[in-house]
């Protein structure tokens, strides 16, 4: 099965357009959300194309294709509105001998960790900042921000398939991967 994961859309249609795109062009079987969808949050400027209505009409489109956690931007209001289960702060995913502890980040972390966590990738949003730490007992992986990316990082998504990380830009250029042995 072939995932893209994505996080912290904070209610860009522009961004979110852009990454619905990305979904077909990858023909991925399923759309992983680590939290964050419709609202931008006190601390961040207004994204580009911000427009929540038409990012829960796009998701909703989806709404048998995607997997969604909570993120702290999200609400009980936004579930009234989205189709799709979002309000849970975590997920597993077993795919191929692969253990995905899936979250978004602000209460699971690398400093904060799950107690189900060893032998697993943590995988989270919220930093906006993609990243990959490998540590002896897991790996920590953040694909970074669809539509307010931090620190000069692209907007971008990740690629799950068989034992493969890929990051990728909106335009599905890859610019790191990771491998699991």
């Amino acid at each position: 099965m072939k995932w893209l994961i994505a996080s912290d859309i904070h209610g860009s249609a522009y961004y979110c357009e852009k990454l619905l795109a990305a979904f077909q062009k990858e023909q991925a079987d399923r759309l992983l959300l680590l939290g964050d969808l419709l609202y931008h949050g006190p601390r961040n400027d207004l994204p580009k194309g911000y427009d929540t209505k038409a990012v829960t009409a796009m998701l909703n489109a989806l709404k048998d294709k995607i997997t969604a956690v909570r993120g702290n931007c999200d609400a009980e209001v936004d579930q009234w509105v989205l189709e799709f289960p979002m309000l849970a702060d975590y997920t597993i995913i077993r795919e191929n001998n692969v253990s995905i502890f899936a979250t978004h980040g602000h209460l699971f972390h690398e400093n904060s960790l799950p107690s189900q966590i060893d032998g697993s990738i943590l995988l989270h949003g919220h930093t906006h900042i993609p990243h990959c730490n490998q540590h002896e007992n897991y790996v920590c992986m953040n694909p970074g921000s669809v539509s307010i990316p931090k620190e000069g990082q692209p907007h971008g998504y990740m690629v799950f398939e068989d034992s493969l990380f890929l990051w990728k830009d909106l335009d599905g250029v890859e610019y790191k991967r990771y491998q699991i042995s």
